[in-house]
């Protein structure tokens, strides 16, 4: 990476620790404020973002972009609508900066609690959807962080457009603009510059395929927030509701096949098998999922192809599924201890003892009885919004969301109280 680089991405380090302090002490009022008025120019600069993003799907046709990755791209009228709504929801969130709890009496009089503050300096790098410059954006800054951004080359000028708006929304209100701030080249070394600042970067969030996030796990002297893989499981119990069974587990296999949070391993208890299976099976077939077994799977549905021990610990994004017949809920247990990447679980069943020992057992970051994977979602679980999903075990953990982008610090109130 040339210097002249390397020094523009410094200065970029040192403008947002700047604009953290700022921003981190602003008033809810003037964030909101500022979020309002990023919608407005948004929607105000619809035209401009349309032309901008038509250079990047023209850039994207002549390098043999694939029509799903385009079509992820494309900025139409409707999409910066709804991007402008998102900021204006994130507006109407909480603030969780600056909450005090669990603050108690100590024998020596004086009171401890924990305040809720910004982590300070967030790096984003993500490919492709361009509204996540603008989603990301509200997020660190209701949240109280400034932050960097580096999205894809291949949405770089609707990137720099959705930027635009942010900043002048910012500066209209008072607000640094460098608390917004978008690595303004293409070079993928950049990336690699951007994880060494851990001087100026607090933590970075990566959004987009397994390559980019191993290769930030790999370089990153900063810490980051991720999850690599989305190997999520429905176990259908032998106390199970049927009907509640085959709705769960369409649901989660077929509601969206390119996501995180959809199901990719289906495991049956061995006395309810032959019961529920065959409809099941004939259901994902007609809705074109194609189905990989075990052996005993393969014996009630011999439509299904032999699963390999790869299939267990395959992230399909696609209308496979693969599909174990377990002796019991230990053995399911088993199973998702050894394959899960820790992402989203679910139990079917109407036993509450077993429900009750699924949800304390399974050490993923969403754990749910008798309800679809498709809901382990920021939006869905009432964060409003969710910069991603965190599969790690340290300060955030599932959809991450406000508090997510915050950490807390104690806080002691005296009265002249000193120790004896």
């Amino acid at each position: 990476m040339p210097d002249s680089m390397k020094s523009t991405l410094r200065t970029m380090g040192e403008n947002a620790r700047t604009a953290a302090r700022l921003i981190g002490r602003a008033e809810t009022g003037a964030k909101n404020q500022a979020l309002l008025a990023i919608a407005a120019a948004l929607e105000a600069s619809a035209s401009i973002l349309i032309s901008e993003n038509q250079r990047d799907l023209e850039a994207g046709r002549q390098n043999h972009i694939d029509s799903a990755m385009l079509e992820r791209l494309e900025l139409t009228l409707a999409r910066i609508n709804a991007m402008a709504d998102g900021v204006r929801q994130v507006a109407a969130l909480p603030d969780p900066v600056g909450e005090i709890t669990h603050l108690t009496y100590r024998p020596s009089g004086i009171q401890v609690g924990k305040m809720r503050v910004p982590l300070g300096v967030v790096g984003i790098i993500y490919e492709s959807r361009p509204n996540v410059t603008a989603d990301a954006a509200a997020l660190c800054l209701k949240s109280g962080n400034a932050c960097i951004l580096r999205g894809g080359s291949e949405s770089i000028h609707s990137n720099q457009a959705i930027a635009d708006c942010i900043r002048f929304g910012l500066k209209s209100v008072g607000l640094p603009a460098d608390a917004v701030q978008l690595i303004p080249t293409t070079d993928r070394a950049a990336v690699g510059e951007l994880l060494q600042l851990d001087n100026f970067i607090d933590v970075i969030v990566p959004r987009g395929g397994k390559g980019l996030i191993e290769r930030i796990m790999a370089e990153s002297r900063i810490p980051v927030i991720k999850h690599l893989d989305g190997i999520c499981h429905v176990y259908i119990d032998d106390h199970c509701d049927l009907e509640k069974a085959q709705r769960i587990a369409i649901n989660a296999k077929t509601q969206r096949y390119g996501v995180c949070n959809a199901m990719e391993t289906l495991l049956v208890a061995r006395r309810i098998a032959p019961i529920v299976l065959p409809e099941l099976a004939k259901q994902l077939i007609e809705k074109g999922v194609e189905l990989r077994g075990c052996p005993k799977t393969r014996e009630i549905v011999p439509e299904a192809s032999a699963a390999t021990q790869e299939d267990w610990d395959t992230e399909y994004l696609a209308p496979i599924l693969s599909v174990r017949v377990v002796a019991d809920m230990d053995e399911a247990m088993d199973h998702i201890h050894q394959h899960s990447s820790g992402h989203t679980e679910s139990i079917v069943t109407e036993d509450y003892s077993r429900a009750r020992r699924f949800l304390r057992e399974v050490d993923s970051s969403s754990v749910m009885v008798n309800a679809s994977t498709r809901f382990a979602d920021g939006f869905e679980y009432g964060l409003g919004a969710e910069i991603g999903i965190s599969t790690d075990k340290l300060h955030a953990r599932g959809p991450v969301g406000l508090e997510g982008l915050t950490s807390q610090k104690f806080v002691v109130l005296g009265d002249g109280h000193i120790r004896s």
